[in-house]
C-alpha cells in the first residue's frame, strides 16, 4: 500500500518535470529561430515604418518635362514650415497646374481649433512654390480656394514658361531657412534689416514690432501663461506629444519635431519621453519646463514681430502664410534666426493681452515671430514629393 502510494507521488513529481522539459525544448527552439530571423524581421519592420525624405536642396535648372517641373516645384513647397512640422498638405498635379490640398488627417484640432495654423502652413508652402517658379523663369498664377475650397483644395497654381528669372535671392534661401527654437543672444536687429522685413508685408496685412527689455518681458509672461494653459490641458498635451519625435524617429517618419530641436537642457531633455507624456506622473514637470523655456526664449530675442490681418477669411490666412514665408526667407538672408509661435494667439485668455502689448487692437493676430541671433540648427525632415503628391497627367 505504501509502495503504491509512493509510486503515485513519484509519478506526480515526474509528470510536471517531464512537461517542463518539453516546454523548455520548445521555447529553446523558438528562441533559436527568433535569433536567426530577428535581423531580417527588424529590417523588414524598419522598411515598413520608414518614409522617403525630401532632400533640402533645389535643382539648379528646371527639368524638361511637365511632370518633373511639378515635382521640382512641390519639392520647394514641402520645405516650408508648419505647426509641429505636421506638414498638413497634399498636392494634386494635373498637367501644368498643381492643387494644394489641406490634409485633414494632419490637422491639430485642439491646438489649432480654427485651422489658423493649418492655413498659414499651406500659405507658406504656396509661397515657396511661387518663389521657386519665378526663380526658374516661369510665370505662375494662383486661384485661391477654387470652388470655395471644395474637397479641401485651398489654392491652384498654374504656370507658363518664358519669363525672366526673378526672386532669386529668396529662391536660394528656401533650402537655407530653419526654424530656430534655441535661445538667442539678445542682440537687436539692424534698423535697415527691420525695414526690409517690414517691406515684405502686403496691403491688408500688418506687422507690429516690439523690442526693449521691459516690453519683451511683458510678452514673455503672456507666452509663459499660454504655454502653461495648453500643457495643463491633457487633450492639448496629448496632441502635441503625438508630434514629438524621440531617438531619431523623425527620420523614419519624415515629420514632427525632434526633442533635440526644442533646446531643452537637464532633466527636461533627458526624460522628455516621460516629462511630456500626458499619461505620465511626471507630466507636471514637463509643463513647467515648457512654460519656463518659452518665457526664456522670448526674453532672449532681439525683437518680436506680430503679423496681423484686417480680415479672418481663409484666403487672407493663406496670404498671411505667404507673407510669413517671405519674411522668414528675408530674415534668413540677413542671418537672422526666427521662430513662429501661436500659443498666445490660440489661448483666448492671452490673445487680447498680446494685441494690447503690440498696439494692434481690433486686428486678427496670425503669428507671433521672435527674431534674433543664434547658432544655426539642422533642418527637420520633410516627407518626399512621392509621398505627398498625386499625378493625374494623361
Amino acid at each position: 500500500m505504501e509502495d503504491a502510494r509512493s509510486r503515485e507521488v513519484d509519478s506526480r513529481r515526474e509528470g510536471p518535470l517531464a512537461l517542463d522539459r518539453r516546454h523548455f525544448l520548445i521555447l529553446l527552439g523558438g528562441a533559436s529561430a527568433y535569433a536567426a530571423l530577428h535581423p531580417a524581421y527588424a529590417w523588414a519592420k524598419r522598411l515598413r515604418s520608414e518614409v522617403a525624405l525630401q532632400p533640402w536642396t533645389l535643382a539648379p535648372e528646371l527639368p524638361g518635362t511637365s511632370i518633373e517641373v511639378a515635382r521640382t516645384l512641390i519639392g520647394a513647397a514641402v520645405l516650408a514650415p508648419s505647426d509641429w512640422n505636421a506638414q498638413p498638405w497634399h498636392f494634386e498635379v494635373d498637367g501644368a497646374s498643381i492643387r494644394i490640398v489641406a490634409d485633414s488627417r494632419r490637422a491639430l484640432p485642439v491646438t489649432d481649433p480654427d485651422r489658423r495654423g493649418m492655413l498659414l502652413s499651406l500659405g507658406a508652402a504656396l509661397e515657396n512654390m511661387l518663389i521657386a517658379a519665378r526663380g526658374y523663369g516661369l510665370r505662375p498664377s494662383v486661384i485661391y480656394t477654387p470652388n470655395e475650397g471644395a474637397n479641401g483644395v485651398m489654392a491652384e497654381v498654374s504656370w507658363t514658361p518664358g519669363e525672366q528669372r526673378r526672386d532669386r535671392s529668396l529662391f536660394t534661401m528656401i533650402r537655407e531657412r530653419r526654424t530656430n527654437r534655441r535661445d538667442y543672444d539678445g542682440r537687436a536687429l539692424f534698423t535697415q534689416n527691420r525695414a526690409q522685413l517690414t517691406a515684405q508685408v502686403p496691403e491688408g496685412l500688418s506687422v507690429h514690432w516690439i523690442d526693449g527689455k521691459d516690453r519683451l518681458e511683458r510678452v514673455s509672461d503672456l507666452v509663459h501663461e499660454a504655454t502653461r494653459h495648453q500643457m495643463n490641458d491633457q487633450r492639448c498635451q496629448a496632441e502635441q506629444y503625438g508630434w514629438l519625435r524621440f531617438d531619431g524617429e523623425e527620420k523614419r517618419r519624415g515629420d514632427g519635431v525632434p526633442v533635440s530641436a526644442l533646446g531643452f537642457s537637464g532633466p527636461a531633455e533627458w526624460f522628455a519621453s516621460r516629462y511630456f507624456d500626458p499619461k505620465s506622473m511626471w507630466r507636471k514637470f514637463g509643463s513647467d519646463s515648457a512654460a519656463k523655456q518659452a518665457r526664456g526664449q522670448i526674453r532672449s530675442s532681439g525683437a518680436l514681430a506680430l503679423l496681423t490681418a484686417s480680415r479672418t477669411d481663409e484666403t487672407t490666412r493663406l496670404m498671411g502664410g505667404q507673407t510669413f514665408q517671405r519674411f522668414a526667407l528675408k530674415a534668413t538672408a540677413f542671418g537672422i534666426a526666427h521662430q513662429a509661435s501661436s500659443s498666445p494667439i490660440e489661448v483666448e485668455k492671452t490673445r487680447q493681452g498680446l494685441l494690447h502689448e503690440f498696439g494692434a487692437g481690433g486686428e486678427d493676430p496670425l503669428l507671433l515671430v521672435r527674431l534674433g541671433h543664434a547658432k544655426s540648427v539642422p533642418p527637420t525632415p520633410r516627407r518626399a514629393v512621392a509621398v505627398v503628391a498625386t499625378f493625374r497627367n494623361t
